[in-house]
């Protein structure tokens, strides 16, 4: 299979979330992929969570619960390991549907609720850091 150039932001969709148009940063440090969410409690056996993005208004305090999921070891960059949360659902990029693993943590003091790591863009994506939406501005093309 034949990579695609993917630049350092882009935007996507989470079909399974309902979310769309949501930013992405690609960091090729990050083994892991992450995304944004707040009140993560686990009752009953249940994973219950809020996805927020201050980008989109109408996704805040959206309430999600997950029956499927795993508690995960994650290294942040400052080197320190802590345990999350981590669900499977899809990813929708380059008009494409993949699935992806991703922990859910609060990354509200980062720019883009969404980290994609290198579990995910490994063997089907190479980085070229110089750009940004190619995956966004190819789909908008479609409509």
């Amino acid at each position: 299979m034949k990579k695609k150039t993917i630049g350092r932001l882009d935007r996507v969709e989470f079909p399974d979330l309902n979310l769309k148009e949501i930013s992405v940063k690609i960091d090729t440090g990050a083994y892991t992929s992450s995304i944004h969410c707040e009140n993560i409690e686990e009752i009953d056996g249940v994973l219950h969570c809020i996805f927020l993005d201050n980008e989109h208004p109408e996704y805040n305090h959206k309430a999600f619960s997950f029956n499927e999921y795993n508690k995960i070891r994650v290294k942040s960059s400052n080197g320190i390991a802590q345990s999350r949360y981590e669900i499977k659902s899809r990813i929708k990029i380059f008009g494409k549907i993949y699935k992806i693993s991703l922990s859910l943590s609060n990354r509200k003091e980062m720019k883009h609720p969404v980290l994609l790591g290198r579990k995910f863009l490994n063997k089907k994506f190479i980085v070229d850091p110089e750009l940004k939406d190619l995956s966004y501005n190819a789909t908008q093309n479609e409509h």
